[in-house]
């Protein structure tokens, strides 16, 4: 081989291993334009475009060749970079005490279609997950789009290596459900295309939130959020979501933080699941729950319509100075340099946003030294979106073998 093929060959191998980070850095949005890409990247203007025009080619970015200069610039404006809003999809699916939601997600955290189902879930998992990939497939099929993975998110922990449901405990699952291995077999029977995933519905709201969200340029990312019932939380560490040893890290919602408080349905009594989620506002509210609409809903809708009625004050309050007793434990553990809320938590951050920070300022070390920033969550749907990152990630590893996997599969 001649030196010249030589250098055809190193710069077309350099461009190659070079696809995933590219595409990632456009899917999270940190590589806007082409030559941001070059200097993250840290390779030539010419191995940067031929990445750029690569991806584009496998259908998942679009390049913008003729972009107007921006106001005061000067020089000759680079091409612009987004993911192609016509490109492949990913099935992501959500099951929660309230029923579940099926979407289809494309590069960029960008839902494209959703089928929600509210109704009572079944006991037993297949069942449930057989509907929501059912109601998956049906978008799938209207859309025409090119599916290439299955992401799904649940109310539990989810054990690794083997994928099983640990806690389903606001779901009346067996413990220890095997709710990958039934999702994946779900996926195959619905003759749709690339790799299943399943995931705990906290941590992968975190990771979208990381990604596309309220938390992205964290370093130490803790999210707190309630769901429908309960409350979860996730550490998303330099990128990636901190799982520990088997996947079951960051089960905050047993935290005690009121030791004469509610039984637990864990056996404990005044954990922060119990304490701090939809429930536990609207019984201190002295509200009866309604069948009508989710328990969050309700709960939401009172907060942010009615705040001003005493009894409804009084429980955000007693849920806040709750929460705020947990945050500052896992302050002092964790010393995350931001905290990002969902649920119902992010609606008692919004009605009483002052109170929430003094609590944790005053109980916790890492408070009282300079605050940590305390955020809602700005994504809707951040759980279905978590899902979909994780049928994502394999693309964003390996573009050219994911995409090809998939297409063998079909």
């Amino acid at each position: 081989m001649n030196g010249k093929a030589t250098t055809i060959k190193t710069r077309l191998e350099r461009g190659r291993s070079a696809l995933g980070p590219a595409l990632e850095l456009v899917h999270t949005g940190r590589a806007p334009t082409r030559a941001v890409l070059t200097a993250e990247l840290g390779v030539t203007r010419a191995t940067a475009g031929a990445v750029a025009a690569e991806l584009e080619a496998l259908g998942l970015i679009q390049v913008d060749s003729r972009p107007g200069a921006a106001a005061g610039s000067q020089g000759r404006p680079s091409h612009r970079l987004a993911v192609n809003d016509s490109g492949p999809v990913v099935l992501a699916a959500q099951i929660h005490a309230d029923g579940y939601r099926a979407a289809l997600v494309g590069l960029g955290g960008r839902i494209v279609a959703t089928a929600p189902g509210r109704k009572t879930v079944a006991p037993d998992p297949a069942q449930v997950i057989g509907s929501v990939v059912e109601a998956g497939a049906v978008l799938l099929r209207e859309s025409g789009r090119r599916c290439v993975g299955a992401g799904l998110a649940v109310p539990s922990a989810v054990a690794e290596p083997e994928g099983t449901a640990l806690n389903p405990l606001h779901l009346a699952w067996p413990a220890g459900s095997p709710v990958r291995d039934i999702f994946a077999e779900q996926v195959r029977a619905a003759g749709l295309a690339g790799p299943a995933f399943a995931g705990n519905d906290v941590n992968l709201a975190a990771l979208a939130e990381h990604r596309h969200g309220a938390g992205r340029g964290a370093q130490h990312l803790l999210c707190v959020a309630t769901g429908h019932r309960g409350v979860g939380g996730a550490l998303v560490i330099d990128g990636r979501l901190h799982t520990g040893s088997s996947g079951l890290a960051l089960e905050v919602g047993h935290l005690t933080v009121n030791p004469d408080g509610r039984p637990c349905y864990c056996g404990g009594r005044g954990c922060l699941d119990v304490e701090t989620d939809p429930l536990a506002f609207l019984n201190a509210a002295g509200r009866t729950p309604g069948p009508e609409v989710s328990l969050l809903q309700q709960s939401r809708e009172l907060l942010r319509g009615q705040y001003d009625d005493p009894a409804i004050r009084g429980a955000g309050e007693e849920l806040i100075d709750r929460l705020g007793l947990g945050l500052a434990g896992l302050v002092n553990i964790l010393n995350p340099d931001r905290i990002i809320l969902g649920g119902l938590h992010r609606e008692l951050l919004d009605a009483d946003p002052e109170r929430l920070r003094a609590v944790v300022a005053d109980r916790s070390l890492w408070g009282r030294s300079g605050g940590v920033p305390i955020l809602p969550c700005t994504l809707d749907h951040n759980s279905l979106v978590g899902a979909a990152e994780l049928a994502w990630q394999p693309v964003l590893d390996d573009p050219l073998a994911a995409l090809a996997g998939s297409k063998a599969t079909s």
